[in-house]
């Protein structure tokens, strides 16, 4: 199976549509048709349908797609340690960061490992921890910064943060000293919307406990500016006292005291390719020194 092939279905598939992926990857959109039709042709079924709004896979193709990212990757590797034999350096590093607190950090780690490696580039990815460990395990991402998951991929430590109630200056939990995570299921809470496998919401699954969910903010700044306003409470991690402004609202540690492993979780050493090999090898170097 041609690797060029499998990274241009998953280009096609990322975009949803044959020109747009023609777009990110330099060919003519008759060019990308064409590769699709090979590769239907080789599997011996429709693996898109085309319709007036895009593309979307065939069930054979979801099913296929384990596969289809393996070769991709295989094929990355390859090209990668070709040009490392050549004396040169190519390659694509993902990175992610679920904890604003640590951006700073990290973006120097980038813009010191891109002066001495200038042909690798280094993608940004976002998301919650869930979703950046899962793209770790998945080999979507190479190196990123996210509260402990499980998964197949390496994990270095970096902090054990409590979650805290966030609740406005006057409440009862602060004269207290401790906020009776029970409480939630009654005050009105404020959540994230959308619901992504946050350290809050795993906590609230493990206790079973339901919040009283009244309002949704994107992020957790939105959230501060509700609480602020007296609009409910919410429950965050004790890190956000790093990058955020909470002078307007109170950080109470919460009973039963719920504590998330901040780290980072990256992959396994056999499965790096020579670009996130260095971005590792560099990451964890300037991690000691800091």
């Amino acid at each position: 199976m041609d690797t060029e092939k499998c990274r241009a279905l998953l280009t096609v598939l990322d975009t949803g549509n044959l020109s747009a992926a023609a777009d990110v990857l330099g060919y003519t959109p008759s060019g990308i048709s064409r590769m699709m039709q090979s590769l239907e042709d080789e599997a011996g079924f429709p693996l898109l349908t085309r319709g007036r709004n895009g593309v979307t896979p065939t069930q054979e193709c979801l099913q296929l797609l384990p596969v289809i990212k393996e070769v991709a990757r295989a094929g990355q590797r390859y090209e990668e340690k070709a040009a490392e034999l050549r004396g040169a350096e190519t390659g694509t590093v993902r990175v992610g960061c679920a904890y604003p607190c640590y951006y700073g950090w990290l973006a120097k780690v980038i813009a010191s490992f891109a002066k001495q490696h200038p042909g690798i580039e280094v993608e940004i990815l976002q998301g919650y921890s869930t979703r950046l460990c899962q793209a770790v395990a998945d080999r979507e991402a190479d190196f990123v910064i996210a509260s402990r998951r499980e998964g197949a991929f390496d994990f270095i430590p970096l902090l054990q943060d409590p979650l805290v109630a966030v609740v406005p200056p006057g409440h009862p939990a602060v004269e207290k000293g401790v906020y009776t995570m029970k409480d939630f299921e009654t005050e009105n809470f404020i959540g994230r919307s959308p619901m992504q496998g946050t350290d809050n919401d795993r906590a609230f699954t493990a206790l079973g406990i339901q919040p009283n969910i009244r309002h949704r903010a994107v992020d957790t700044r939105a959230c501060l500016f509700l609480v602020a306003a007296g609009l409910g409470v919410t429950l965050d991690n004790r890190i956000i006292e790093r990058e955020l402004d909470t002078r307007d609202v109170r950080l109470v540690p919460t009973d039963p005291e719920w504590i998330v492993e901040i780290g980072i979780a990256l992959t396994p050493k056999e499965d790096r390719s020579p670009a996130a090999a260095k971005f590792a090898a560099f990451a964890k170097t300037q991690l000691k020194e800091s």
